[in-house]
């Protein structure tokens, strides 16, 4: 008789970091964790909320949790994390990359257009989203590979894997930049480096790559229909639709996957 097999995405006594922990997909991965079991130092440049996610995870689960605010892309400041989860925890079981910053929301005129986008916006993206994942995976990544054990999901867009079709968004203000594409490209194959580099150090290092999620507080209705109907479902995805493969990455349940991408897109990438 096989084992049980919701015990493969039992999180007890792991300890996780998620970067980007005060957006709306990093709120969720927040919970999800917690739910699973696992203590979660929260990672975020954003004070305010991290510290109010941090409360409010506190009411709800017995998890050990702490907020901590910093520069993900300032390795000195991922080096004094490093040292602080070493003391408090003793060890690292998971470290989620789904920080990143994409200026897309308020947009200048310059920013709209590839020929005019701005050189210093260009480096600020490049910055958060690629060098920030190269810091945790360097400085934290070495945590589990001394302990031989661990894994890293890196949070990545459909838009680094196809190029965005830049018609659905018209006016909406939403237009897809190239620094975003570029990053989040880079992070697919860092992955497929990391997962080979860290071969027989038992580290595993995976790719969860998202399709667009639904918020109407800033999309317009015209973009809204003009997303869904590039996918196959017909739809954006809900801000919770990604838990599930989130959990399934991190637990013992991909326990024989590294390297790999996983695609959850409502179909955009199918056809």
């Amino acid at each position: 008789m096989t084992d049980n097999i919701f015990k493969n995405f039992d999180l007890k006594n792991k300890t996780a970091v998620l970067t980007g922990s005060a957006g709306r997909l990093g709120n969720e991965f927040a919970h999800t964790l917690c739910q699973a079991g696992a203590n979660v130092i929260l990672v975020d440049i954003d004070s305010k909320e991290n510290k109010k996610l941090e409360l409010s995870l506190k009411k709800k689960f017995d998890s050990k949790i702490i907020s901590c605010n910093l520069d993900i892309s300032n390795q000195n400041s991922v080096k004094t994390l490093k040292k602080q989860i070493l003391a408090k925890f003793g060890q690292l079981d998971i470290l989620i990359n789904n920080a990143f910053f994409n200026p897309s929301i308020n947009q200048t005129q310059k920013m709209k257009k590839f020929e005019t986008f701005p050189l210093e916006v260009w480096n600020k993206v490049i910055g958060v989203n690629l060098t920030g994942v190269f810091v945790c995976s360097q400085e934290l990544g070495s945590i589990m590979a001394k302990q031989k054990g661990g894994v890293i999901v890196n949070i990545s867009s459909i838009y680094g894997m196809v190029g965005a079709d830049q018609r659905i968004y018209g006016e909406s203000g939403l237009n897809s930049q190239p620094s975003y594409a570029a990053t989040k490209g880079a992070i697919v194959n860092l992955t497929r480096y990391l997962a080979a580099y860290w071969n027989g150090k038992n580290v595993r290092v995976n790719t969860l790559t998202l399709g667009g999620v639904l918020d109407k507080s800033y999309m317009k209705n015209s973009f809204i229909k003009k997303y869904s109907e590039k996918t196959i479902l017909g739809r954006m995805a809900n801000k919770n639709e990604y838990n599930g493969a989130l959990l399934f990455l991190v637990s013992d349940a991909s326990s024989y996957m590294t390297g790999t991408n996983l695609v959850i897109d409502g179909g955009w990438t199918a056809w």
